[in-house]
Order: structure tokens, then C-alpha cells, then sequence
């Protein structure tokens, strides 16, 4: 699934961003337009930057079909717009095609963000028929060889294109998702016009981001401050030559920004999503940070009560928990602090400043930390997966 922070695109055609456009709603704390529902934390694929929580949920204690079913019309009962199926691999779900006509049938407008090595273009097909909306697609590179290393599957890369084109073929908007680290980087103009060449209506391309998998692996992924530099050029360069055939997103990575982004538009603020076993977070991310107590749908608590009252939105909320620097910066009501799952990973207290900020006392180290594992030796991965993490075998030359 993609982050929600990057630059705004003429059309803004993610849920967030259209958000964003009315303010007033986000600054009342209104129930979101958008919902991310985390059908299954179940993957085909071991990807190293996996934004899911070490902590796998497991199978047997995802939400079943009916309670599915049920936040989905609780969800469009309080005002709700749109639903992004994610996971995890939403597709491991047999039920995927039931939920999305579910969905179709609340008034719900429903979007797949998928692997897709799973979807055959029958499956496809009956979940365009139940009133599937749109499809995201990760991609890993732009050539089997290394994207498949990557995503830790064999044949994943042309599984992914026969689908994205199956996805145009039904005349469903597409949207590639590409996340880039220092291995793939070298392939951002290819992916481009992967992009391009698979009429797309978006690309999102997403540096990756350290927390959970990604924080492991941390060394092997970490780009150069010239790959970053060089990376912004190509894509502004491609945002001007393809104005009107290709909405382009960019998220830089925190390591290298001056200010923090603006995580999920501010905690609690304009975003929830809904884990497999029907928590309800503020961020995908959240989970990694001790000490919060997270409700869930299983309770005796409406999901609307959670969204405004519950002590783990609330915490970090708006701009009263600001410590100083962050409680008399002027851009405090703009970044809202900025990432509080990574001033967890990296101060061990949630309600520090945001270490991409320069203003902590930690965005030097930081600074330093991603120059010196960008020009380090590592380049195996751990991969993700229920085990705990597979190391790469040696099996290809160190970059």
C-alpha cells in the first residue's frame, strides 16, 4: 500500500489529496473520505521494505467475511467515500470478490492495491464485474531479473504486466506503484515508461520509507544523496513531458529532507486504516509504537466513536502534544510533527521531534547514518515473511 504524503499531482485523484483540497473537514477531525482495509497480513511475496508490522497477524484471526461486510456498511453509514483493499496480498483472500460487491452495493468506491501474482484475468474480470473501481500495482523494477530478486518470487515481474494490462483491458483506471531504494534506483527512466507503455493513469514513485522490514534492511536499501538528487531531476523531467498522459507522485526519503512530510496528513487527522484482525490505526505503521492501546471493531465501540475519542488517535492529535521545538515552530500546523512511528523507531519516544526535522538534535546522526549505509558493502536482504525473516543466499554479486 502507498504512503500519503508526496507532491500533489494538477488532478488530484487519490482520496487524500482531495481531502486535503477541503480543509476545514481534516481541521474538525471529520470522518474520513478514505479507508485503507488490511485484508490479510498473507503474502506470496517477501518484499525487504515491507510496510506491514513485524508482528504478522495471522490467518486464524483476520475478520471473517461477515465482519467485513459489516465495518464495510458501518463505514459508508458514517459518510466514508472510498475503500482501498490491501494487505498483505488481498487476493489470498477467497472472499475478495464477495467484499468488493459488498462494497459496490453500500455505494462504496473501491479501489485494489495489490502484488497481483495471484490475480488470473478470470478473477480479474469477476471483480470488475462486482464493481471494482480501480487497481494498484507494485512493481519491484523494470526487468524481471532484479525485480523478482526484490520481491523474493519467481516470474512476480511478467505475472504483474499480463495483469496491468488485463487491468486497461477492462478499462479500469491503473495506478503503478514503484518503490525505490538505492538498489532499483538506476531504473527509475525504465520505469517510467513502463508506466507509459502500460497506459497508466498514475504512477506513484515512493522512496522507501524505514520502519518495520524496511528499518532491517535499512543498510542495503538506503540510496546515495546523489541517486536522491539525480532521481527528483528525472522525475520533475518527467512530470513536465508527460503532463496529461501521467499523474507522477514522489515521496523523498526522510533521511535526506530538510522537514519532515506530513505522515497520513497528520495523526488522526484524515486517515484510518483497519489491520486484518479490525484494529483501527492511524497509520499502517502505528502498531510499532509501545504503549498505545489500539480498539478494535470487535469491541462494543462504534468505529466512528474510535476515530474521534479514542485515547490513541487523540494522543498525538492535532498540535497540544507538541514538545519544543515543534510547539512554537511555524510549521507546526503544516507538518504536524511530522512521523510519529519514526521518531519512535529512532528516539524511542513517540512525541519527539521527527528526526527528518533539522531542527531535532538527531537529524545530523541521521544525516550521517544514511551516507554511511549508502556507501556501505551491504546488499543482501532479510526478507519478510511469518518466519521472522530469511537472509538472501549469496547467490548474486554484491553491488
Amino acid at each position: 500500500m502507498s504512503e500519503a504524503a508526496g507532491t500533489p499531482t494538477d488532478t488530484p485523484i487519490d482520496s487524500l489529496a482531495v481531502l486535503e483540497a477541503r480543509g476545514t473537514t481534516a481541521e474538525a477531525f471529520g470522518i474520513p473520505l478514505a479507508v485503507l482495509a488490511e485484508l490479510t497480513h498473507r503474502c506470496p511475496l517477501q518484499c525487504p521494505y515491507c510496510s506491514n508490522p513485524l508482528e504478522l497477524e495471522r490467518a486464524r484471526d483476520e475478520l471473517t467475511t461477515d465482519e467485513w461486510k459489516r465495518v464495510l456498511g458501518e463505514l459508508a453509514g458514517i459518510g466514508v467515500l472510498q475503500i482501498h483493499f490491501s494487505g498483505g496480498e488481498p487476493a489470498v483472500r477467497k472472499d475478495l470478490t464477495e467484499l468488493v460487491r459488498h462494497a459496490t452495493d453500500v455505494g462504496l468506491y473501491s479501489n485494489l492495491i495489490t502484488s497481483a501474482v495471484l490475480l488470473t484475468r478470470g478473477r480479474l474480470r469477476a471483480l470488475a464485474d462486482a464493481g471494482l473501481c480501480h487497481v494498484q500495482i507494485s512493481f519491484q523494477g523494470s526487468d524481471a531479473a532484479s525485480a523478482d530478486r526484490v520481491a523474493g518470487f519467481r516470474n512476480a515481474h511478467a505475472q504483474k504486466l499480463d495483469v496491468a494490462r488485463w487491468v486497461r483491458e477492462l478499462d479500469l483506471p491503473l495506478t503503478v506503484n514503484a518503490v525505490m531504494h538505492r538498489q532499483n534506483l538506476h531504473q527509475l527512466p525504465d520505469i517510467i515508461q513502463m508506466a507509459v507503455d502500460l497506459d497508466a493513469d498514475r504512477l506513484e514513485i515512493a522512496n522507501v520509507q524505514y520502519y518495520g522490514w524496511a528499518l532491517k534492511n535499512r543498510a542495503a536499501l538506503m540510496p546515495t544523496l546523489a541517486q536522491i538528487e539525480d532521481a527528483t531531476r528525472i522525475v520533475e523531467e518527467a512530470q513536465a513531458r508527460l503532463k496529461g498522459t501521467l499523474a507522477i507522485d514522489y515521496v523523498v526519503p526522510d533521511y535526506y529532507a530538510l522537514r519532515p512530510k506530513k505522515c497520513m496528513g497528520g495523526w488522526g487527522r484524515q486517515f484510518f486504516n483497519i489491520s486484518p484482525t479490525g484494529k483501527i490505526l492511524p497509520c499502517h505503521a502505528a502498531e510499532t509504537i509501545t504503549g498505545l492501546h489500539f480498539e478494535s471493531m470487535r469491541g462494543n465501540r462504534s468505529i466512528a466513536s474510535i476515530w474521534r475519542t479514542s485515547d490513541a488517535f487523540n494522543r498525538y492529535r492535532g498540535t497540544g502534544w507538541m514538545p519544543e521545538p515543534c510547539a512554537s515552530c511555524d510549521y507546526r500546523e503544516i507538518d504536524f510533527g511530522g512521523c510519529r512511528c519514526q521518531a519512535f523507531a529512532l528516539t524511542g519516544n513517540a512525541a519527539n521531534t521527527d528526526p527528518a526535522c533539522t531542527l531535532s538534535p538527531l537529524h545530523e546522526r541521521i544525516f550521517r547514518t544514511a551516507e554511511a549505509e549508502a556507501s556501505g558493502e551491504v546488499s543482501r536482504f532479510v526478507y519478510r515473511n511469518f518466519k521472522g525473516g530469511t537472509p538472501e543466499a549469496d547467490t548474486h554479486d554484491d553491488a
